[in-house]
């Protein structure tokens, strides 16, 4: 319902609206109350929640592509009707045209919302209501359901939230004049000081003390730079303030450069970039000084404070200088929309060249193997996860036992999606999540990823899962609320066809429906592309197996226990009980892997504190992993990979190494590695996953499972040759 109000508070408004306007708003109306599925590919979405992300804006920060975030109260107290709309839509096409995605951030009510419509923009710049927001005001704004302009401080925090990284803005707050006596400093200095935002603008407002504004930005750690040749601090209408930065950027990839160093760092303070106004737009210094001069004193004359004392300088000096400082203030921003953009761009270029590995040379050997541009559709689950961890290695049910708790995101999907995108590939994940107050923690948590297949459900939960471990790193019990996995059928998936079409490889996890799983395969037997079926657990390994679908499978990963369960469902015979030493465990899975390489490629079984065996087709001394094109020629072998050694007091939790060693296995592949070389990718990760609070160790690179540059604590062990009866 609150749609609904919404739209119908929209309606009502006191904007002229005409014929044709009107059939617009009842037609998304309409739009936006149908109930079902909505992904962000959907031109409209629900978002519940304070915050509301714009689907324009949520595809292009899933997909890594840049984006710049605008303040609005230029929109609701800068400027007067209409200029304050022509320029925000200007200053919009302006970071389009730049290539970045524009998201004007702005308050209706009581929603933080980031990325504006143009019928959002159009209210915000008729309302004579507006809230000028700043953090102070946002609690208050939300609590009383009200519309307002965000200011440099309340829209960094919706920037940051958003995962957005640069914010272009006409000039920031400061330190008012006589401010050692008022004590009047605005909150924009002090978010700059805890927020991790770049903010791009014509330095400070030239009503200001610039001098003890500099000096209050240096107390609260922010990096100042002009952009430019010069150290010169700009003073908005003037390129020159008589002060200086301590540090410039010359351009726009320098800039991007000290934004990457500044987020690499995790520091949580900002970044200022001061862009001088173009020359050929700047008012003569003097004249529009002695307006500022003249409109402090009348302001103080009037006995005008606090927030409306900005405004009312800017009217009376557009006033003064009859039009000239409107129009100055036009020219800068335009200029700072350029360059921020500029920025964004060549941050996000910065950004992604980071994670590109290139192909090994003989790749362009294999005519259709993977490599680095080849592109994976990974289907299955995200949960959020909540691992309890207790602080002795028994635990004692039906009473409160001593532990910690902590919250990360999973999912046997999410987790592979996750590490490969951490090393440097674009899976596009497809999955579903609720509408609850989980969804948007697992969007910004996922912000990394190509997310835009994840389907948003009205009236559903997100999944959760709780583990429950001993101090040793142990599951002693796991409780899932997974019923929304149901919910990624075959329709769903069939709106992705042309993506899976043309994928190098497709992922499935057990997560997902069994008429889900039979559709993939027959699709992907269909367009020849190989699947990799992760089984999730002893329950769910089976789901392939139940019909001819596995025959489409060319990988599968499962552990020794999820073997067996995969034997039985294709009624052939299994031991009563596992076997515990190495030598039986090996000749076991070696057994139970046979008859199902007469249609895999591959089989990866994991063994937990054993390591790994692969079994598949032998070549150069272990297995073929890349994509077989027809029938197989080599013998059948399988080799034995022993683990890293990981003591107790390095084990944080166990949940996500087995999708760390099939995800840097498959990143492995995708750059055309060895079988050595991936396999060792994918134990390296998996270390990095038993030894971090997260599912998918949250500072995984290529670097740092590349085994050509991390050594392990002890010397690699000589793998294991093993041949399989034919």
């Amino acid at each position: 319902m609150a749609e609904k109000s919404v739209l119908f508070s929209i309606m009502k408004l006191s904007v002229s609206l005409r014929d044709s306007e009107l059939r617009l708003l009842r037609e998304v109306s309409a739009q936006l109350l149908k109930r079902g599925i909505s992904t962000f590919h959907s031109r409209l979405c629900k978002n519940d929640g304070l915050f509301l992300v714009h689907p324009a804006v949520s595809q292009a920060l899933a997909e890594n592509r840049p984006v710049v975030a605008l303040e609005s109260t230029i929109i609701t107290h800068g400027m007067p009707y209409p200029h304050n709309l022509s320029t925000a839509k200007e200053v919009e096409a302006i970071v389009r045209t730049e290539g970045a995605t524009p998201a004007t951030v702005g308050l209706l009510q009581g929603r933080v919302h980031v990325g504006l419509s143009s019928e959002e923009l159009d209210y915000l710049a008729q309302s004579k209501t507006s809230l000028k927001v700043s953090r102070r005001d946002l609690p208050y704004a939300i609590s009383k359901g009200l519309c307002g302009g965000t200011t440099v401080s309340g829209t960094m925090i919706a920037a940051h939230r958003a995962g957005i990284h640069v914010f272009v803005t006409g000039g920031v707050g400061g330190v008012h004049r006589d401010g050692e006596n008022s004590m009047d400093v605005s909150a924009d200095l002090t978010e700059l000081g805890r927020t991790p935002i770049a903010v791009v603008s014509a330095g400070v407002k030239s009503i200001l003390d610039i001098g003890r504004t500099l000096e209050y930005l240096e107390t609260q750690g922010v990096c100042v730079a002009t952009f430019g040749t010069s150290k010169n601090f700009p003073a908005f209408f003037s390129p020159q303030s008589g002060f200086t930065s301590p540090y410039h950027v010359n351009n726009a990839e320098e800039a991007a450069d000290l934004i990457a160093g500044t987020l690499s760092l995790g520091l949580q303070s900002g970044l200022l970039l001061a862009v001088p106004i173009p020359k050929e737009h700047a008012a003569a210094g003097q004249q529009i000084e002695d307006a500022i001069q003249a409109a402090l004193a009348e302001a103080n004359a009037k006995g005008i404070r606090g927030g409306d004392v900005t405004p009312f300088i800017l009217q009376k000096v557009n006033e003064l200088t009859r039009g000239k400082s409107l129009q100055a203030n036009i020219a800068l921003i335009h200029n700072n929309a350029r360059v921020g953009s500029q920025i964004a761009c060549a941050l996000s270029e910065r950004m992604q060249k980071k994670t590109r590995t290139p192909s090994a040379p003989h790749a362009k050997e294999r005519e259709k193997d993977l490599d680095s541009h080849s592109t994976i559709v990974v289907i299955g689950g995200v949960n959020v996860d909540f691992i309890a961890k207790g602080k002795t290695d028994k635990l004692v049910f039906g009473q409160t036992n001593p532990g910690s708790v902590c919250q990360s995101f999973g999912g046997v999907g999410r987790n592979l999606a996750d590490i490969l995108s951490r090393m440097g590939q674009r899976p596009l994940f497809i999955s579903a999540i609720g509408t609850d107050s989980h969804s948007d923690a697992v969007l910004n948590y996922c912000r990394h990823m190509n997310t835009s297949g994840v389907a948003r459900l009205k009236e559903q939960r997100t999944a959760t899962y709780c583990a429950v471990i001993t101090e040793s790193g142990d599951l002693s019990l796991g409780l899932g609320d997974m019923d929304i996995h149901q919910q990624i059928t075959e329709q769903y998936v069939s709106q992705f066809e042309e993506k899976l079409s043309s994928a190098s490889l497709v992922c499935l996890d057990g997560n997902i429906p069994v008429s889900t799983i039979d559709y993939v395969c027959s699709f992907a037997k269909k367009h020849a592309v190989p699947v990799w079926y992760e089984p999730t657990d002893c329950d769910k390994a089976c789901k392939p197996f139940l019909s001819d679908s596995w025959k489409a499978l060319a990988y599968t990963s499962p552990n020794l226990a999820e073997l067996c369960t995969i034997n039985k469902a294709l009624g052939l015979p299994t031991p009563a009980v596992l076997p515990s030493s190495v030598e039986e465990v090996l000749r076991c899975a070696m057994a139970l892997t046979r008859p199902l390489l007469d249609h895999l490629q591959c089989v990866v079984v994991t063994l937990g504190a054993m390591g790994v065996l692969l079994c598949g087709e032998h070549n150069a001394g272990s297995v073929d992993l890349q994509p077989r094109r027809g029938t197989r020629k080599g013998r059948l072998c399988a080799v034995h990979y022993s683990a890293l050694a990981q003591t107790t007091d390095e084990t944080v939790n166990v949940s996500g190494a087995g999708d760390s060693l099939a995800g840097g296995i498959l990143a492995g592949m995708f750059q055309s590695r060895d079988t050595h070389s991936c396999v060792r990718m994918g134990l390296l990760a998996a270390r990095l996953s038993l030894a971090s609070p997260h599912p998918i160790c949250t500072t995984m690179t290529t670097d740092s499972v590349d085994p050509n540059k991390v050594q392990p604590p002890q010397p690699w062990p000589q793998p294991n040759l093993l041949w399989l009866e034919e």
